[in-house]
């Protein structure tokens, strides 16, 4: 089969093995895949993967158990252990954070850059009806954008009551908006592109161009999405005392980084990666997030390079990858 590899010092669509579903596991027949700034970063030397890249997905099962058969779907990308009986973070829920977890296209297992990918059955969510694959594609980096209210877990009155800035107009920050908006929060999104933040202010979400912004008002929530140290500073400066800063950047290589007003203003870092699922779906199917206006384009696998060279252009949207 035809995949997008990446070998630790190259990015090459060549021929790859076909997969071998392992226990447990199903094969999916990819339809599109979307390029991720987590995968520009491994290029980069995070992770120090090597092998076929990609992880957000929509496709067909073509292989496993029959009630999954020839169902359209998205999958969850990591791959824990589910060993209920020795390992703490399976049996209580969180996967995704299992010590021995492999994930998809990021750490010791193949992604969906390619026509067929492996992944656990319990990995698996059926898409809607109502969702087409454009849409569903975009259900993993929906699904982190989720996953902040998940973390908070604020009732609905306090979401109102909150005042939020999220710094980045990258595709995750754009999700990372909407999915506060949502909640009912005051959201205030800073980013370089006017084009970008049009998308969020048709949306009725108040956009500044972070060439005029300055960190005067300060911020109950401040949600880090900019993939830059200089972008966790102006988030530290723009978080009010006892206030919440979640980091949502992962990016390659160390960065010096000033603590002390974190400890002066009493502000609690959350880390936040990967989300549910669900609520993602859901919203999708009713429509009530825009991700058709962040494609930017779509290319064929056989031009997968091309694909990653397009994405990681200054201000490119998210490209998509038609696997099929």
């Amino acid at each position: 089969m035809q995949a997008i590899h990446w070998n630790g010092r190259e990015i090459r669509v060549c021929e790859r093995p076909d997969p071998e579903p392992g226990e447990g596991e199903v094969i999916v027949e990819v339809r599109l895949a979307g390029v991720c700034n987590t995968d520009l970063e491994i290029a980069r030397g995070y992770m120090g993967f090597t092998g076929v890249l990609g992880h957000e997905l929509v496709g067909v099962v073509a292989a496993g158990p029959s009630e999954w058969l020839g169902r359209r779907v998205v999958s969850e990308i990591n791959f824990a252990c589910g060993d209920l009986e020795h390992c703490e973070s399976c049996r209580t829920g969180l996967g995704r954070h299992c010590p021995g977890r492999r994930v998809m296209g990021i750490l010791d297992a193949d992604g969906a850059f390619a026509e067929r990918v492996a992944v656990p059955v319990a990995n698996l969510h059926a898409v809607p009806d109502p969702v087409c694959d454009e849409d569903a594609v975009f259900a993993e980096p929906l699904a982190a954008a989720f996953e902040i209210l998940e973390q908070l877990a604020l009732s609905a009155s306090d979401w109102r009551e909150q005042r939020a800035l999220v710094l980045g107009d990258g595709k995750l920050g754009l999700l990372v908006a909407q999915v506060l908006q949502r909640a009912g929060t005051r959201v205030t999104a800073v980013g370089r592109h006017p084009d970008k933040l049009a998308i969020l202010a048709r949306r009725g979400i108040e956009t500044r161009l972070q060439a005029d912004w300055t960190a005067s008002q300060r911020f109950d929530l401040c949600v880090e999405a900019s993939g830059s140290s200089a972008g966790f500073e102006a988030a530290v400066a723009a978080t009010r005392p006892r206030g919440t800063l979640v980091l949502k950047s992962t990016v390659a290589g160390r960065h010096e980084l000033d603590l002390a007003p974190i400890v002066i203003d009493e502000i609690q870092v959350l880390g936040s990666r990967c989300g549910p699922f669900a609520p993602a779906l859901e919203a999708l199917a009713a429509g009530e997030i825009d991700v058709a206006s962040l494609v930017q384009e779509q290319m064929p696998l056989a031009r997968g390079d091309d694909a990653l060279r397009r994405a990681a252009e200054r201000g490119a949207r998210k490209v998509l990858v038609d696997c099929s």
